[in-house]
Order: structure tokens, then C-alpha cells, then sequence
């Protein structure tokens, strides 16, 4: 992005903040499919769509229950349907820097581009089969390609012999990470996904596309709280498949667990600490016939893991989470190596000077709730590789920073539907990473109407 173009993006964010700080009233509703059936304001369980505030995460923890007469179906009026869809239409801009392109003098460009665009279709049914027996289905749409894939699909015995602590979910769901990226923020190409979740170094092979936590998984869960909801833990056994039906890589399970405890201040509020881990396998080498490898007939399984510690503190209308997550790859993941001399038609040797990927992951994310139609967020990402995927690269290279800055206003928000006025500016710089050498950055501006129905 060039400087008139960063002073546009920056003034006509600054301005659009100051406007609302003056104009804002301070009535607040949220998302439509549970407070149309408990007849509850949206506020009860958010912050400011789609973020939960304590009640709404103990709502969920609960199995989407309040635990009165109001939970199982057969009280829900007829005329009452558990569905909700949500979609962005906007307006964004892109940067990206040092692009190879054949005709530029030096062999590089910078790319800018700008229009008008839709995200993808969410729909969501969620809520109860019966007392203490919970669903949630969301299908979603690519607009571009009108293909429909299924982000959760699952069912929860909740509160199993009368136990918070023994709640059993199976099926398709997000895992339950620190920052929930199901109920992001931010939404822009650059600011609208965790580095924390999806980022491995330059030339790793085990991209996001087969393991990454910010996708949702496919196994069980055993989830348990206290009655407080201060105490929480979550343990997952998933298939090795990152998601993706039809079990295309292998035989292997993967691991997660999330353990939490949270505490109330004086005067500020309930603050979180907790630690997680995941830990895999994934397959170096496929059987094959006729060359051709054969669907789930991975072998040779290499791990790879990814372990944090966080917090997050409240202080008034203001909170900030800060997350530190420790990640590494087997070396044969990394160099898409086959872990067997015996592979056919794969390759069986290391590069020279290969080595297993580790890298350090900093997160920190600040809101200020300047009132319940005002939501202010500012994040910073950082991304730190101790060991690069060949040794020969530079100690630094494909290191990450990204700064992201936004704010969501809602003009109304009520039990039937929402709308949520959304500006967001972001940009990412990676060390080294141009095909010159040079850093590489990548800049995006979004403004557009996120609605829910």
C-alpha cells in the first residue's frame, strides 16, 4: 500500500470512530436463533456479537440450556425454527507487496486491487433434541463456487448422571481453543485468521491444509465445568484428517486438551487463565497403484504438535488476551519426505541440511466495549522460527508481524436479527520471504454490513 493510500485507509478509520463516540446511543440487543427462543435480549450472552461474554460461554458449556422448563423442544412454540444464516456484504482493498510479475523491471510489483464482495453463507441451527441432549449443524456456502460444506455438524449429551464435568459431544466441531476463530472479530484477507493457528514456515510441507486448529476437527470430545463455569477442561480424540470427510490420509488419531481456570477481581471482573495442547500424526507416504496413491493408505506417520499458555483480564470496558504458543514438525513432515526406504515413487532422502521446524507464536487482543453498540478492536500478532525447515535458510527468514485494527457499530440488535457496521484495516510483513530476498508485505481495508437473521 502506498503512503497516500495508508493515510486514506487510516483517516477515513479514525474518522468513522470519532463520529460514532459522539453519536452512539447505548441501547443493545445480539444474534437471533436463541434469544427467539428464550425470549432473552442478544446482550444476555454477548458482548458484542458474535463474542460471548461468561454467561454465554457457560450457556454453551451447558449445551446451548438455561437448565429450565424452557430447554426441551416440545415447550418451543410451533411457529419457532432453530435457524439463523449470516452473511458480509462489503467493500475491501488489497495489497501485496514484492509480487513476482514477468513484466516489471525488477521482477517484482506491488499488486493493488479493490471491489465490492460477498463472504460465504453461514447457516446455523443449533439448540436441543431434548433435556441434556444438544446439536449443532452449519452448513456454509462458497460464494463463488456455490459449493456447501459443513463447518459443525454434531451432537452433545450434556450433563451425563446429573455432572457438569461429563459432557460427551461427537461429530464435527471447533475445538476449544483460547480465541475462538468461529466468532473472529476481524474479517478482512489479511486480519481475519490467527497466525496462531495457521501459520508454519516457508518450505514446511505440513501446511494448514493438514493441520491446523483453526479448522474444525472430527472425533469426540469430553468437556466438563463447574457450576461456576471458572473451572473448565476439554479433551479431544480426532481423526488425523484436519476436518475433511472420507478419511483421505490414514489410520492415526490426533489429541487435544485445554484445561482453564477462571476468577473473579473486585471491580474488574472474571479473569482466565489456561493452557492446551495438540499433538498428531500424519503420513510421509501413500501406497499406491499404478503410481497413483491410494485414498487413506497413508503410512510412515510423523508428528508434529502445537502447545500455549494464556490469559485474558478485564479491567472495566476493557479486555485483553494474550496468547504464547510453542509448534514443531518432524522432519520428515516438514520435507515431504517419505519416513520408509520402501515408499515407491516418493522421495526417501532428506535434503541435505533438513531439519524439523519449531516456531513461536505471540498474541496479544485488546477490545474496548465503549458501549453496547460500540466494539473497538486492536491485535498483534507476532511469529518467531528457532528452527528453520532447511538449515541453510537465514535464522529469520519467514518470520511474521501483523497489526490489525477495527471496530464493529451496531445500529440495532434484537431477538429476530442483527446488523453490525464493520471497518477493519490489517497488514503482515514476512521476513525475507519476497523472491528477491526482501520482505514481503501484505495489506488489506475492509468496510461492510455483517448481518444475521
Amino acid at each position: 500500500m502506498t503512503s497516500p493510500q495508508r493515510s486514506l485507509a487510516g483517516g477515513l478509520l479514525l474518522t468513522s470512530i470519532l463520529l460514532l463516540l459522539f453519536f452512539t446511543p447505548t441501547d443493545s440487543f445480539a444474534i437471533p436463533v436463541f434469544a427467539r427462543k428464550y425470549g432473552l435480549p442478544c446482550s444476555a450472552c454477548h458482548e458484542a456479537w458474535p463474542k460471548l461474554n461468561s454467561f454465554g460461554q457457560k450457556f454453551k458449556d451447558e449445551g446451548y440450556q438455561l437448565r429450565n422448563e424452557k430447554d426441551a423442544p416440545i415447550w418451543l412454540r410451533p411457529e419457532f425454527w432453530p435457524v439463523a444464516m449470516r452473511i458480509t456484504p462489503h467493500w475491501h482493498f488489497e495489497s501485496a507487496g514484492r509480487t513476482p510479475v514477468d513484466s516489471a523491471p525488477s521482477g517484482e510489483q506491488t499488486i493493488n486491487t479493490s471491489g465490492f464482495d460477498l463472504t460465504g453463507i453461514d447457516i446455523l441451527t443449533g439448540g436441543t433434541l431434548a433435556n441434556n441432549i444438544s446439536f449443532l449443524l452449519v452448513p456454509s456456502i462458497d460464494v463463488g463456487s456455490g459449493t456447501v460444506g459443513f463447518e459443525s455438524a454434531n451432537v452433545r449429551l450434556d450433563n451425563l448422571w446429573g455432572s457438569p464435568w461429563l459432557n460427551f459431544k461427537f461429530g464435527k466441531f471447533e475445538q476449544d481453543v483460547p480465541l475462538s476463530e468461529k466468532r473472529m472479530m476481524t474479517l478482512s484477507n489479511v486480519g481475519g485468521a490467527y497466525q496462531l493457528y495457521h501459520f508454519v514456515p516457508p518450505g514446511d510441507a505440513n501446511t494448514d491444509e493438514f493441520a491446523s486448529l483453526g479448522e474444525n476437527q472430527l472425533g469426540i470430545e469430553l468437556m466438563g465445568h463447574s457450576e461456576d463455569d471458572h473451572t473448565r477442561f476439554a479433551v479431544s480424540l480426532l481423526s488425523s484428517t484436519n476436518g475433511t470427510p472420507g478419511l483421505p490420509f490414514g489410520r492415526s488419531y490426533d489429541g487435544y486438551l485445554h484445561l482453564s481456570q477462571g476468577f473473579l477481581v473486585p471491580h474488574l471482573g472474571l479473569q482466565r487463565v489456561g493452557v492446551y495442547g495438540w499433538a498428531g500424526l500424519r503420513p510421509t507416504f501413500f501406497l499406491t497403484t499404478d503410481g497413483v496413491p491410494i485414498p487413506g493408505a497413508g503410512r510412515g506417520n510423523r508428528s508434529f504438535y502445537r502447545a500455549g499458555v494464556y490469559g485474558s483480564v478485564y479491567i472495566g470496558k476493557f479486555d485483553v488476551t494474550g496468547v504464547y504458543q510453542r509448534a514443531g514438525d518432524n522432519v520428515f513432515l516438514a520435507n515431504a519426505t517419505s519416513a520408509s526406504p520402501s515408499a515407491i515413487n516418493q522421495p526417501t532422502v532428506l535434503p541435505v541440511g533438513a531439519q524439523g521446524p519449531q516456531w513461536n507464536t505471540g498474541t496479544i487482543e485488546a477490545h474496548y466495549t465503549y458501549s453496547p453498540q460500540l466494539f473497538i478492536i486492536g491485535r498483534y500478532e507476532l511469529v518467531r522460527i528457532s528452527r528453520q525447515v532447511l538449515a541453510s535458510n537465514p535464522s529469520d527468514f519467514g518470520n511474521v508481524d501483523v497489526f490489525t485494527i477495527g471496530y464493529r457499530y451496531y445500529p440495532f440488535m434484537h431477538s429476530r436479527d442483527g446488523l453490525a457496521w464493520h471497518q477493519e484495516f490489517a497488514t503482515e510483513n514476512f521476513k525475507g520471504l519476497a523472491s528477491s530476498g526482501r520482505d514481503q508485505r501484505f495489506s488489506s481495508y475492509f468496510m461492510g454490513f455483517d448481518f444475521a437473521f
